[in-house]
């Protein structure tokens, strides 16, 4: 029988659930309504509602120019992520070899450890090479968690085929590469979508690494978004929570759809193997 203070304690985890959960939705509801109100001072709601802020963010700073190099970025990272980290997701789920568990360790760390923290050093490297400043260098940054990301994000899918469909294809000579492409690929697509969306998430979202690799011409929309609230020069700030809105729906929208794919249980928890 459930005593009092397990009573009291469950009832005060849900109010600090409830509690979070409500001023989350707050701060967002502030920022949607201030980015359609004329003016917002002592009342509830501003005194009327315009959509001419969401133009004004739109040319003053040239977001349709900023998406698209966020868009490319993220394109690129995720094709790369997923040309490297599905092969070597597949190595670690079928394979044992000496080591293993260091290097899934090494895999883990980058997505533990805050970005900042190897963000700089990384940056240092990347500008005494040349790259910090221009697409490929932010690219590149980005790769370095989101490779990690996606071969942890695999394992769970691949361990998932049971392995006498593999077994399978090999009595009947299909080939490492043959069997890679036409047999296991066609099994993989939701969890490569999976990965490749929530790839694309975190890309997106990605501030550190790309704040510190990024020049002019290589901002992202989060990055963007950070000049627009803290450079020099006096910005409505009603432009600047439209332009949030945008940031948030790109996110939101690819977040979304790949949670179609993908059970969020799948990335913290494997599956067991089938009994051979």
């Amino acid at each position: 029988m459930e005593s009092a203070l397990e009573r009291l304690w469950r009832t005060l985890v849900w109010a600090f659930v409830i509690f979070l959960v409500i001023n989350v939705i707050a701060m967002i509801a502030a920022v949607v309504v201030n980015s359609f109100g004329t003016r917002w001072l002592s009342s509830w709601l501003p005194a009327a509602f315009t959509t001419r802020w969401y133009v004004s963010a739109w040319k003053e700073f040239q977001l349709s120019d900023v998406l698209l190099v966020t868009f490319q970025i993220a394109g690129s990272v995720v094709v790369i992520s997923a040309l490297i980290g599905v092969p070597a997701a597949y190595a670690l789920a079928r394979r044992d070899f000496p080591g293993k568990p260091l290097v899934m360790v090494l895999f883990l760390l980058p997505l533990l450890v805050p970005p900042i923290t190897f963000g700089v050093p990384l940056a240092t490297v990347l500008y005494k090479v040349g790259l910090a400043g221009t697409m490929w260098g932010v690219i590149v940054a980005n790769l370095v968690p989101t490779v990690p990301f996606t071969v942890i994000l695999m394992i769970p899918f691949i361990e998932q085929i049971d392995p006498k469909v593999e077994a399978a294809a090999r009595v009947f000579g299909a080939g490492t590469g043959r069997l890679f492409l036409h047999v296991l690929v066609p099994l993989l697509v939701p969890g490569i979508l999976a990965a490749t969306l929530l790839a694309m998430v975190r890309t997106v979202s990605m501030f550190e690494l790309t704040f510190l690799t990024a020049g002019p011409s290589s901002q992202t929309l989060v990055v963007a978004l950070f000049y627009s609230v803290f450079a020099a020069g006096v910005r409505a700030g009603q432009s600047i929570d439209a332009m949030a809105v945008i940031y948030m729906l790109s996110t939101l929208i690819w977040l979304v759809v790949a949670l179609r794919f993908v059970n969020p249980t799948q990335i913290v928890a494997r599956v067991k193997k089938a009994p051979a």
